[in-house]
């Protein structure tokens, strides 16, 4: 418990430890003036973020019908 608030309130003061990138995406999508890659990485985020989710709903979703018969 006294970890995790450590790294909660390091996270809090020190925002840019949080926000740390894979030096080599962040110099294509600094580099480039079209946006097309950082458009195409940022959907590419969303999809792996969205799928987790779907996931765990479609779980809950199964586990709440079964239980309501």
């Amino acid at each position: 418990m006294k970890r995790t608030v450590f790294f909660i309130l390091v996270f809090i003061v020190l925002p840019e430890l949080a926000e740390a990138q894979c030096s080599m995406c962040r110099a294509v999508l600094e580099s480039e003036a079209e946006g097309g890659t950082a458009e195409g990485i940022n959907d590419g985020i969303l999809y792996l973020m969205a799928i987790p989710y779907i996931i765990v709903a479609t779980i809950f979703f199964f586990v709440y019908r079964k239980l309501k018969k």
